[in-house]
């Protein structure tokens, strides 16, 4: 593969990611205009595919985590303790939040484990091992020659 086929594959890359972010923010603003996204990671080791999430305050009944398809989805409510007053700096957010991340992995969804420590949520989802196939080469039959008609 040359230089301009593994640039062009980097391009189309780049474009199919950038028109499913804008797909994914698209939907979800029609379906959560009044929720906030908090910041959010997703990485990938060997092992897994971990979201991280920046949701310090909540208590873990607060958040809903659910799988849809190929889909992570993270929502809950922050509850604003401060008594209704007069803000003059108003930075953090409160109310409903919502996160949708898309996995094009293939992962092992029952095994898949959220933890709520230090203010992040940490979602880890097991990877699928890798399927393994068989390629066979064809086995060539001998043709005989008959005199008689089967």
């Amino acid at each position: 593969m040359d230089e301009f086929e593994r640039a062009f594959e980097r391009f189309e890359s780049q474009m199919e990611r950038l028109l499913q972010d804008i797909l994914t923010r698209q939907r979800w603003l029609l379906r959560h205009g009044n929720a906030w996204r908090p910041p959010t990671d997703v990485y990938e080791t060997d092992e897994a595919v971990v979201v991280r999430v920046e949701i310090a305050g909540l208590r873990p009944e607060d958040v809903m985590v659910a799988l849809h398809d190929r889909w992570l989805v993270i929502s809950g409510y922050r509850h604003d303790p401060t008594p209704k007053v007069a803000y003059h700096q108003l930075e953090i957010h409160y109310g409903e939040f919502h996160v949708e991340i898309y996995l094009p992995w293939a992962l092992d969804a029952d095994a898949a484990q959220a933890v709520y420590r230090d203010g992040f949520l940490i979602v880890t989802l097991p990877k699928k091992p890798p399927l393994t196939i068989t390629v066979r080469t064809p086995r060539r039959l001998p043709v005989t020659k008959t005199e008689a008609n089967p």
